[in-house]
């Protein structure tokens, strides 16, 4: 079968959100460094892809029968998915399926329409029910309002009612109370009249407070995951050497489980289809070599002797990541990205375009180790249902090479039809950009780029993301109630209003598990799925009309009263 997860797997690892377009002016403009950026165009986004993608897809083929059959790792994700497919091939579950796809057509269609029925009332900045001060006015200024979202409120549906909670208290600690207490020092911490956008000023703080929370989180569990990582190895290795000990007298001999007959066929269809070793690490360093020529063309920035250190680590990092995947269901992809920002970041320099050698060593790492696990996890699959690893990895091939040109060409549509993309004012903000462009700023500059006391602000969050995670690990069971400091960090840049709606979507689920849990279970993906499709495909034909030079034909504004009344007297006396 093609494998579409390697498509959509390009929406997260090409960086069309976080490090590819952190290198646009657009997003420059809005970072302390103005003067280090390389705008997006669709041949060197499609030459790049192509020659990073495939790297991780070869780094760990060797090494996937001891990862499924020899230490049996779970891949929570992958067995869920081969459970799903399994089921799908029984009577009850094709009945089953078939409800769900009427399910997810009728929300598909609905939430489409909903979309192009607002686009009637976006004519200008501001406009629309985007804008709708649903809690409001002072609230929307402090970015708390309900968008009206289908998308939001499907992914809702989604995330565990913990994440949307901590989003939501993420923004309240944010916008609610941290930021207004800034906004008076306004003066004292940091110059007056500097405006909203600048990191010398109040986005400095959400902007740098929020990567320090992520960087907590993230540097907790990367810390977490290996240790699991090399715990597990240690435990697997042992109990192997076990296994080969000759019986001693008086001592029991070590006893190798004995294999069901559906483990003995899955194991057997496994092994059958082999891809040689050889031709795996053949083809990595060819593709090594070919990545190394070019990417110094790409980005003249990024030196050939940077890349040759990251592809002799790569494969290490690639095997602690798709193991640590197996165990935890936890991708550190976007860990072991920031990692690489800072160490080539600081290694280039600033005079030397720091920035832009980190954020695309960020990229070449982080498509190696991402695509490594999601691999694992689809063989993990194919094992589990019985698919030929050899057709696998062909529809992995073909499923990458669709990425590298479908992804950059959806995100080349939106780039040309919506100016604002990736500002904060923008339907589609982009956090992630401006996020990972200051980590590299930070990388590279140190921490003079900060405002006032906000390194002893990103100091303190940051400890308290570790805390909080130890606190959680700690209690065990009791801990799922505690939030979640990556969730939380999302919001103190974007705003709420996207917590809101996710909230809402949570809503929705928990009343219809409370009315009527077997159909929420069944059909609540389906909705929440057919919620987001709906309204995520709305968007192209929107960028098409936008690029077409179609505008839509209404302004839907909300004022305050005396406003309103300044604005109807200037039109009285106007007319």
């Amino acid at each position: 079968m093609l494998n579409a997860d390697f498509v959509v797997e390009f929406v997260l690892t090409g960086g069309f959100g976080s490090y590819l377009f952190g290198m646009s002016k657009r997003v420059a403009d809005q970072s302390s460094d103005t003067s280090d950026y390389k705008n997006p165009s669709l041949g060197w986004i499609i030459a790049f892809l192509f020659v990073v993608s495939f790297l991780g897809l070869f780094s760990v083929v060797p090494l996937r029968k001891i990862m499924v059959i020899d230490f049996k790792l779970t891949y929570p994700s992958g067995t869920a998915t081969a459970h799903l497919i399994n089921s799908f091939h029984t009577p009850q579950g094709a009945k089953l399926a078939k409800k769900q796809v009427k399910v997810l057509g009728k929300f598909f269609s609905l939430s489409f329409l909903w979309g192009f029925f607002q686009w009637f009332y976006t004519a200008s900045d501001d406009c629309g029910f985007q804008a709708f001060p649903t809690l409001g006015l002072k609230a929307f200024e402090n970015k708390f309002f309900f968008d009206f979202s289908a998308i939001y409120v499907g992914v809702g549906m989604i995330c565990p009612y913990i994440i949307n909670i901590s989003v939501l208290l993420g923004g309240i600690l944010s916008w609610g109370v941290m930021w207004p207490l800034i906004k008076n020092k306004e003066g004292d911490w940091y110059p007056k009249g500097l405006g909203e956008s600048s990191l010398h000023g109040i986005q400095g703080y959400r902007v740098f407070i929020a990567i320090a929370m992520i960087l907590g989180d993230g540097l907790y569990n990367f810390v977490k995951v290996l240790s699991h990582t090399f715990l597990g190895l240690y435990t697997q290795i042992r109990d192997k050497q076990k296994e080969n000990v000759l019986p001693v007298a008086g001592q029991d001999s070590p006893s190798t489980p004995q294999l069901s007959y559906d483990d003995e066929r899955r194991t057997q269809v496994f092994l059958k289809d082999q891809i040689p070793t050889w031709f795996a690490i053949g083809a990595y360093v060819a593709i090594a070599a070919i990545s190394t020529a070019t990417l110094p063309h790409i980005f003249h920035q990024l030196k050939w002797y940077y890349i040759i250190v990251i592809y002799l680590v790569a494969p290490t990092l690639a095997f602690c990541n798709a193991y640590g995947c197996g165990l935890t269901d936890w991708s550190l992809a976007s860990t072991y990205g920031k990692l690489a920002i800072f160490t080539i970041g600081a290694w280039a320099g600033s005079s030397h375009g720091g920035v832009i050698a980190g954020l695309a060593a960020c990229g070449v790492m982080m498509n190696i180790v991402s695509t490594a696990s999601d691999l694992m996890q689809d063989f993990k699959t194919g094992y589990l249902t019985l698919a030929s690893p050899r057709s696998m990895f062909v529809s992995q091939i073909i499923g990458t090479t669709m990425g590298c040109i479908i992804s950059p060409s959806v995100f080349w549509i939106f780039y040309k039809a919506f100016p604002d993309l990736g500002t904060h004012k923008s339907e589609y903000p982009a956090p992630y950009a401006i996020v990972y462009r200051n980590m590299a700023i930070l990388g590279v500059q140190g921490f003079k780029t900060l405002p006032q006391n906000c390194l002893l602000l990103c100091y303190i969050f940051f400890g308290s993301a570790i805390l909080i995670n130890l606190i959680k690990d700690c209690l065990g069971k009791r801990g799922r109630f505690i939030p979640l400091p990556m969730a939380m960090a999302i919001p103190f840049y974007l705003g709420s209003y996207f917590a809101i709606d996710m909230c809402v979507g949570s809503l929705i689920l928990f009343v219809w598990e409370k009315v009527n849990k077997a159909k929420a279970d069944a059909f609540g993906p389906a909705v929440a799925s057919g919620l987001i499709c709906g309204d995520g495909i709305w968007t192209l034909p929107a960028s098409i009309l936008a690029l077409a030079g179609v505008k839509p034909p209404i302004c839907m504004k909300f004022l305050s009263r005396a406003t309103n009344a300044k604005v109807d007297t200037f039109l009285t006396v106007s007319g």
